[in-house]
């Protein structure tokens, strides 16, 4: 599975959004997801403090984040992570 991301600073803090949602649509889910995905961005080099999932206009993940995104909307994609 391919994931479009944002690798970005937002007020000093390395932050990921990822363009995914879980599978079974649960919040559950969505928090495998998030943490696989961050996890994957790390192995890539990039440093991820915050990390959010982008979907149907909808986002899930650090509060703050997520509030942040809301208001301001979600940065342009800058990367491509391969999951198996």
């Amino acid at each position: 599975m391919k994931v479009r991301m944002a690798h970005v600073r937002i007020q000093g803090i390395n932050v990921a959004v990822f363009e995914a949602n879980a599978r079974d649509d649960t919040d559950a889910g969505r928090a495998r997801l998030l943490a696989e995905l961050s996890e994957q961005a790390r192995r890539e080099g990039l440093r991820v403090e915050k990390a959010a999932l982008a979907y149907r206009d909808r986002f899930y993940g650090a509060p703050d984040l997520v509030q942040y995104l809301a208001r301001a909307g979600r940065p342009r994609w800058t990367h491509t992570l391969s999951l198996a």
